[in-house]
């Protein structure tokens, strides 16, 4: 069952004063034609190979045989990587039950770990407590240079060495990164783990690590996690099939939301909340955030990306979406949750003085709770779209992924921006490394 995306609430027509004008918005949607025709080109020609993974599996064998050697034995897989190189693997490790609360502790081995921020305390504690014997890493940095990546790499060779362990860093330790160039720039990851025989996947050279999903970067993980990465590819193509087939703009549903996001940022709504009701789309809207802010954040472009999760933050954000000043566009997120989960016993209910829970399940009262947040932003006159996925699986979350970026890139190109480069950020990072050499 395809994504289903509804933008009318966020309109003047259908909310009155704090929607976005029927015509700003359809003046967007008209220039997405010219956008479309770009995406279509770059498909053609091959020159943004993103839009080429949707029909490619020959990478599949590679990836499947790599998770077979990291499942081996192993009692825990760690994946290091940060942003880009993390962010897509969790969104969809949550599909098997990564970072889901209660729950993470007791899906089936081996215990899945992600490393993607750097903290020296949770490092040492963490590799003083992991079975190291029964431990598999994979450290992923698209360029190789990734100074949080290589610095957990390095804390991993010193750990398995002191424990006796040194002989065994080839079979234990996996890497992915983009081929060392010949009289290139030094791949500083393949330089640190070669040596010790550890195997590499090639990072894909044409993907840029927060478009990275759907490579090896995060179906190895999903792969090790048991997912199946087929179905991933094809809920992407899903995404790309409207665009592809030359439909109208008002028919593809990328389209439209670049048309809203972009609207409501020439409206002074500068900031964009998605609220995602299922706590396995939780690492999918801190994915988003990263895609949409370091993708469109230049030049004095772009919105603000707030990530929420329902009904949880309807106690912590809520009040100020309602109260507080019109500035935001919000995208409602909901699955299709009724009839799903405990079924709430009737005198129980009678008994709380909520006869309208009996016979009711958790799930119905869930998704009510996601119809209710949306109808109440416009009630309010808050500018809100909703999207809705039926059963949220492999095919699903592929098609949102895909969508995401796709909305992205053509939003791009209605700022004006290049969505594919982020110069300041490597201005910190140069500047972090010199600190470091000053110390």
């Amino acid at each position: 069952m395809p994504i289903k995306q509804t933008i009318d609430r966020a309109l003047v027509s259908s909310i009155g004063d704090g929607g976005i004008a029927d015509s700003a918005f359809k003046a967007e949607l008209a220039k997405t034609a010219e956008a479309l025709d770009w995406v279509r080109g770059m498909h053609e020609d091959g020159s943004l190979p993103l839009l080429r993974l949707p029909q490619t599996s020959d990478d599949f064998p590679p990836i499947e045989a790599t998770a077979m050697r990291m499942l081996d034995g192993a009692s825990d897989i760690v994946f290091m990587g940060t942003g880009g190189s993390g962010l897509g693997a969790q969104a969809l490790l949550q599909l098997a039950d990564y970072k889901v609360p209660g729950l993470e502790f007791f899906r089936p081995s081996p215990r899945l770990h992600v490393l993607d921020n750097l903290d020296p305390v949770t490092l040492d504690a963490f590799l003083k407590v992991l079975p190291l014997k029964t431990t598999h890493f994979l450290a992923v940095s698209k360029s190789g240079g990734t100074g949080e990546t290589l610095t957990q790499a390095m804390s991993v060779i010193e750990a398995l060495e002191a424990a006796g362990l040194g002989k065994s860093i080839g079979k234990q330790m996996f890497g992915l990164s983009e081929p060392q160039v010949p009289g290139g720039k030094l791949n500083a990851l393949r330089a640190l783990l070669e040596p010790y025989g550890v195997p590499f996947l090639d990072h894909h050279t044409g993907v840029g690590g927060r478009f990275s999903v759907l490579t090896n970067v995060g179906l190895l993980p999903a792969k090790c996690a048991g997912l199946d990465i087929d179905a991933v590819r094809a809920g992407a193509a899903d995404a790309l099939k409207p665009i592809l087939d030359n439909l109208p703009p008002d028919q593809v549903p990328s389209a439209m939301g670049a048309a809203l996001s972009v609207a409501a940022a020439k409206a002074g709504k500068n900031i964009t909340v998605m609220m995602a009701y299922a706590d396995r789309l939780e690492r999918t809207t801190a994915w988003w955030v990263q895609l949409w802010s370091e993708s469109l954040g230049k030049d004095g472009s772009g919105t603000t990306p707030v990530r929420a999760l329902g009904p949880v933050d309807q106690h912590s954000q809520l009040q100020l979406h309602l109260g507080g000043p019109k500035d935001k566009l919000f995208t409602v997120v909901t699955v299709d949750f009724a009839g799903k989960g405990p079924k709430l016993d009737r005198a129980l209910a009678e008994r709380a003085g909520e006869p309208v829970f009996a016979g009711r399940t958790v799930g119905d009262f869930a998704a009510a709770e996601g119809r209710a947040t949306a109808d109440t932003l416009a009630k309010n006159g808050r500018a809100v779209r909703t999207i809705h996925l039926g059963e949220l699986d492999e095919r699903a979350l592929g098609e949102f992924l895909m969508h995401f970026m796709l909305e992205t890139i053509i939003a791009s190109k209605l700022f004006g921006v290049d969505a594919f480069d982020q110069p300041t950020v490597e201005e910190g990072k140069i500047l972090a490394k010199k600190y470091l050499g000053e110390a």
